[in-house]
């Protein structure tokens, strides 16, 4: 089967090489030429483990094939999948101006039944949009089919999760596009992957509705973390606890600094957008939204506090960048919020992060970057742990006392022991933990 893959971002290029990697021929689309003549010669535009390896690979044996010619590949796939962004709008909804401006150009370019597939995250009622755009651009009439197929790849694992996923969602509403969304999944199928197979609207909802309770699931155990620091109990043991339910279940129950990313900030407020819309208000997210937003700001009132309440001339250390470990993506982290608050306090910033720093610069550009992990150490009054980098978790005690001018270190991941920090010498404060 042929298919072809619109928008080389995260999504798009993750997709297109772990399709080419179970067998298909795929035909990967962008309009930036600069990037298409990259990936052909295996730069890859993002950060992500493993997939260099398998973009190189696939492209090497024939199934995997990059154009800014959306015509050409429309014209030659059986299958179209739109992976283009959906941005936050000015109200916080989604910007699908995308999403409409690949509609059109599939529309010119289709000359045959073509399966036109949502893999971007929209709105509820965007698929049958999508269908009334290409049929009203259309001169002549030609079959096809709208389906919603939406994707749950996790930055840092994202291989993982589309070759072995936890389900495959397909919002189809006809029979024949289910039938061929089912056989190109085939291979997943196979492996015991459990399929949901409904209609379009309720595919799109259920993307949304995904990523809104996780993020309600971390802004809780926020939520929590602060009422324990009042009361003295342990954060961590209370998530055990709760965790262990398996009505509720232990992941995504880590207390820190709040969530960030490309897709839950955006897709909480665009679901909470798509409720008003309807003349509904979605308290729960709404709520969610706020905790978030709080939480940055309380840590960088836990940073100040543990300074003394005084940033001015002091040095702070920070390790990590991006919103999570094992990607570049720095897009609403929470680094990008609290950093530039220590700032506005006078505070100097010395950062690292492994993959993040480049991007950082360009964002923050006052921020000093450091070559590792302990040349930010240096002179430093504080070390400020922003993101659970695994490099970050098995730090030299020693050699941070010796390198810093305070050993005091703001553990904003909950990732030591706090009493195997403090008897090495090492000052040491975390979230929601005595």
């Amino acid at each position: 089967m042929n298919i072809c893959v619109i928008g080389v971002g995260y999504v798009g290029l993750v997709s297109g090489a772990c399709f080419a990697e179970l067998g298909l021929n795929v035909l990967c689309v962008d309009k930036d030429k600069d990037k298409i003549d990259g990936l052909k010669q295996n730069k890859i535009p993002i950060y992500e483990p493993g997939l260099e390896e398998m973009v190189a690979r696939n492209q090497k044996q024939g199934r995997l094939l990059f154009t800014a010619d959306i015509g050409q590949a429309v014209a030659q796939s059986l299958v179209i999948f739109i992976a283009v962004g959906t941005p936050p709008d000015a109200s916080g909804g989604a910007d699908l101006s995308y999403i409409w401006e690949v509609g059109r150009s599939i529309a010119a370019a289709m000359d045959s039944y073509k399966v036109i597939v949502t893999k971007s995250t929209v709105p509820v009622g965007t698929g049958e949009k999508l269908k009334n755009l290409i049929d009203s651009a259309r001169s002549e009439t030609v079959s096809f089919d709208v389906v919603s197929n939406p994707e749950f790849l996790r930055e840092g694992s994202a291989i993982e999760d589309f070759m072995r996923p936890n389900r495959v969602v397909i919002g189809a509403d006809s029979q024949q596009a289910g039938a061929i969304m089912r056989d190109l999944y085939s291979p997943l199928y196979l492996l015991g992957t459990p399929f949901i197979l409904t209609g379009v609207l309720s595919a799109e909802l259920i993307k949304y509705a995904s990523n809104a309770f996780l993020a309600t699931k971390i802004s809780f155990i926020n939520e929590i973390a602060n009422i324990c620091e009042l009361v003295g109990a342990d954060v961590n043991i209370v998530a055990k606890g709760i965790g262990l339910d398996g009505r509720i279940g232990p992941k995504f129950l880590h207390a820190g600094a709040g969530y960030g990313g490309s897709c839950f900030p955006k897709d909480v407020s665009a679901l909470a957008g798509m409720a008003r819309d309807h003349g509904y208000t979605f308290r729960i997210v709404e709520a969610v939204r706020e905790v978030n937003r709080l939480q940055r700001l309380l840590m960088a009132e836990k940073i100040t506090k543990a300074l003394g309440g005084e940033l001015a001339g002091k040095t702070i250390a920070v390790l990590g960048l991006t919103f999570k470990p094992n990607t570049d993506d720095l897009r609403d982290a929470p680094s990008l919020t609290i950093l530039p608050l220590l700032r506005e306090e006078g505070a100097l910033l010395k950062v690292y992060d492994p993959a993040g720093m480049a991007e950082a610069k360009q964002i923050l550009p006052y921020l000093e970057c450091c070559d590792d992990a302990y040349a930010c150490l240096r002179d430093a009054h504080a070390l400020v742990l922003m993101t659970e980098w695994h490099q970050f978790r098995n730090l030299d005690w020693g050699l941070v006392r010796e390198l810093m001018s305070e050993p005091l270190v703001v553990d904003l991941r909950n990732i030591y022991d706090p009493e195997k920090v403090r008897a090495s010498g090492v000052s040491y404060i975390s979230v929601g933990r005595p």
